[in-house]
């Protein structure tokens, strides 16, 4: 019986050419784009579920009430580290430290000779405690004892082989970090999966931090709180969550001390430790659960789309077998064995579209890393993906094969074998219009979300940022006294180079994910009830980054800071009647001595474009002075680039040239909106691709049942444009019905994800109407070949054919 249902269903496919054709490759289609969907977001919600205790394991973040807002920290305060094993011993704590862009030099010879290498991830100092919350690394030589030693480190497999060729070479060398930390290879860990945000290749004991803690930050201070310090607990099964977070709430008011905010630690489950967007761990921001639904709501309505474009061509030929049902049910066929057999040529059809959804989704996967934060080699040849891939057949075939197999099992034999069966008695035509109705729905959904993320993100590329971030070339320094020593010869020779314009020496580029910051005081008063972010650069920091002064006048040379900067925003807060009186005034950072305001700078975005303009003060400070802005002209960059190089080589030899432009830092920013506006345009091509298949299969099936009706209006003196305007009327209307349900709907979620910028655009009308406007055309394309040919044909022939 089995096999008789299949050699049904394929003499069917052969018989039926154009419609199987459009059912499998809509299928195929639906089920490779949401399997592909998902395989992302199962990929992105898999981080860290490695470690075995996943669901005990807590991250410990610090909230910043100010009062003008809440700020969230993924560090805590160095000296809370001790405080809490203290206080709370029943807790097992471990910390972890991270330095980004460190250099890792192999001694060979003098140092022009070593092999350098910039760790951009960074390297993390850390203490043996951490493994016993993290237990699931694997130890390939040494253990966490070795992490008890000063000036001792640790290598991942592969961070061993980069140094040394080879894990086994690497035990007993040196490396040298920063030009300062000497430290020996004590230990080898296996390489960490992929799906972690903690990537450990490059382990130091924490020990050693303390040790050069003026290099790194390392403080006591307990107003410090560091994104970099990062403490993590495990919880034993008698704790719950919320009575520690109850006792750290009493902790942090017993050891805080508040000056213009209040700080208080509470417990980030590891399981939110990759989608909790208020923490950039590390620097890197993880993917919104947000995100991630909305990925896996466009997985399941492509997958709809394609079932609903199965119902409505399966009903609507069923007029075309209903002679077989009829003969069938004479012959002694019940209900349910017709059911059973147009069940299983659903299911030999979803069959087909699986294999070929496999073979698109395994070509696909290499290039899975151009729409998502996803380095690792994924196959879909896994047990995983192999599962969710077979419970999809199973869920299409349910989907797509009980409503055509209820109706076409339902025919009254004698009304089919007098072949008097009709579209409207093959399946519910307002349910069939139902159906297009959703799948332009859902299409028209698509197409305007894509329409508000490409214009947000061009309004983003040409929004007036209040500097220029065109030619600026920032290398990475160091501010070791070597290095600081050196700056002034460095800066006269870059601007000896034909393609220099100007040079700068500052802490940090006017925009960036750093958020230092502190309490202030203005005009020898008490502390102001609002975090101050500073940045530092040299006299030339203005003038390199194109940023302008409104009132005021720049302050002078200075190694210390002496005269201060402010921008618009902090001088509306401090004088909102006349901003520009606060010229003059003086002002104080974090308790120390007062310094003169000289100049009001244009307010500019310090951050991405999710942020307002932050209160902000810029002076001199030469100790802090990592990064080297070099503004270049555009006439020749790669030239001037290799110009600097040389330089740096020359003055720097001991370190790694390591440059980066401006720009490409900002648009960093914005890589996820960038990823999820290309997801947008592809899966809504691919669902106005699915839409017009189905359309397509529609009309073409119209034209068949109308040939006589055609013919016969022809005759009577109907034209080609009457012709085509009775095929395309109806699917015009159900088009702009469809409009009336998306058009809220999309309008919903486009609003809500466009809050999460501080700056965007509105979302206007003209959206909509390109929406419908591109809807309605491109049902006109795909109905108009079919109506126009049917309009066309001789109609002698078509009453003939009749």
């Amino acid at each position: 019986m089995l096999k008789n249902y299949f050699v049904i269903a394929w003499r069917n496919l052969k018989r039926n050419k154009l419609f199987s054709i459009i059912n499998i490759a809509g299928l195929s289609i639906g089920i490779a784009a949401s399997l592909l969907l998902f395989i992302i977001v199962s990929y992105e919600m898999s981080y860290e579920k490695f470690q075995k205790n996943y669901n005990n394991i807590y991250h410990l973040v610090t909230q910043i009430n100010f009062s003008d807002g809440v700020s969230y920290n993924p560090g805590i305060a160095y000296p809370a580290l001790p405080a809490l094993r203290a206080e709370m011993p029943d807790i097992q704590f471990g910390a972890i430290d991270c330095m980004y862009g460190s250099q890792v030099m192999v001694p060979n010879g003098t140092a022009e000779n070593s092999n350098k290498f910039i760790e951009n991830t960074g390297i993390f100092f850390c203490e043996p405690e951490f493994f016993k919350v993290f237990d699931s690394y694997h130890w390939i030589a040494g253990n966490e004892a070795v992490l008890n030693e000063p000036n001792s480190v640790v290598l991942s497999r592969s961070q061993a082989k980069k140094y040394f060729s080879n894990w086994q070479n690497a035990l007993g060398k040196t490396l040298v970090i920063d030009n300062g930390i000497t430290a020996k290879v004590n230990g080898i860990l296996e390489d960490v999966p992929k799906n972690t945000d903690l990537p450990l290749t490059v382990l130091v004991s924490f020990k050693t931090l303390k040790s050069n803690g003026s290099n790194y930050g390392f403080t006591t201070d307990w107003g410090n709180v560091s994104s970099n310090h990062q403490i993590y607990a495990l919880l034993p099964p008698q704790v719950k969550a919320e009575d520690l977070n109850k006792r750290l709430i009493k902790f942090s008011e017993e050891h805080y001390v508040y000056r213009n905010s209040k700080k208080f630690n509470f417990l980030q489950p590891l399981s939110d430790l990759h989608s909790d967007t208020r923490f950039d761990l590390f620097g890197q921001p993880g993917v919104s659960k947000t995100t991630l639904w909305t990925l896996s709501l466009i997985g399941m309505v492509i997958i709809i789309m394609a079932c609903i474009n199965f119902i409505n061509l399966s009903t609507a030929q069923a007029v075309n077998r209903s002679r077989e049902v009829g003969i069938r049910k004479v012959l002694g066929g019940n209900r349910g064995s017709l059911f059973k057999q147009m069940m299983g040529e659903t299911a030999f059809i979803v069959s087909i579209a699986v294999a070929i959804s496999i073979a698109a989704v395994h070509i696909s996967l290499p290039y899975v890393k151009h729409i998502a934060s996803i380095e690792e080699e994924l196959s879909i040849f896994t047990p995983k993906y192999l599962f969710i891939l077979f419970a999809l057949a199973v869920i299409v075939t349910l989907l797509a094969g009980l409503y055509p197999a209820f109706v076409l099992s339902g025919f009254n034999p004698i009304t089919a074998l007098r072949n008097r069966m009709s579209t409207a008695k093959s399946g519910s035509i307002s349910l069939r219009r139902g159906l297009v109705i959703a799948q332009f729905a859902i299409s028209q959904v698509l197409i305007i979300a894509t329409i508000v993320a490409i214009s947000q993100m061009d309004f983003i590329s040409k929004a007036d940022l209040g500097f220029n971030k065109d030619a600026v070339l920032v290398l990475y320094s160091n501010t070791d006294s070597l290095s600081l020593a050196r700056q002034s010869a460095f800066k006269q020779q870059l601007l000896a180079l034909p393609g220099v314009q100007s040079v700068s020496f500052n802490s940090d580029m006017p925009s960036s994910v750093n958020g230092m910051s502190s309490n202030f005081a203005f005009n020898n008063q008490p502390d102001e009830n609002y975090q101050l972010y500073e940045k530092f650069g040299d006299e030339n920091y203005l003038n390199t980054y194109g940023m302008q002064l409104v009132a005021g006048r720049n302050y002078t040379p200075s190694d210390t800071v002496k005269e201060v900067l402010i921008n618009e925003q902090l001088a509306k807060r401090l004088n909102p009647k006349k901003p520009e009186n606060v010229i003059g005034k003086t002002i104080r950072y974090g308790g120390g001595n007062w310094h003169m305001i000289v100049g009001v700078v244009k307010d500019f975005k310090t951050t991405s474009l999710r942020e307002g303009v932050r209160p902000l003060a810029i002076s001199s400070s030469k100790p802090l002075y990592s990064n080297i802005a070099v503004k270049l002209h555009t006439s020749n960059l790669q030239a001037a680039q290799n110009s600097i190089e040389h330089v740096w080589n020359q003055n720097y030899p001991e370190y790694a040239y390591n440059a980066q432009f401006f720009e490409d830092s900002i648009n960093a920013f914005y890589r996820q909106e960038q990823q999820l506006s290309l997801l947008y345009k592809i899966f809504a091509g691919l669902a106005i691709f699915i839409s017009c298949l189905g359309l397509y299969g529609l009309v073409s099936f119209m034209a068949v049942q109308k040939t006589k009706e055609v013919g016969i209006r022809k005759v009577l003196g109907a034209g080609v444009g009457h012709i085509v305007f009775i095929f395309s009327r109806e699917f015009t209307l159900l088009i702009i019905a469809a409009f009336v349900i998306a058009a809220p709907v999309a309008w919903y979620v486009s609003n809500n994800w466009l809050q999460s910028f501080a700056y965007r655009i509105h979302i206007g009308i003209w959206i909509f109407l390109l929406a419908i406007l591109a809807s309605v055309i491109i049902a006109w394309i795909t109905v108009g070949y079919k109506a126009i040919r049917a309009a066309i044909a001789n109609p002698v022939k078509s009453l003939r054919s009749e």
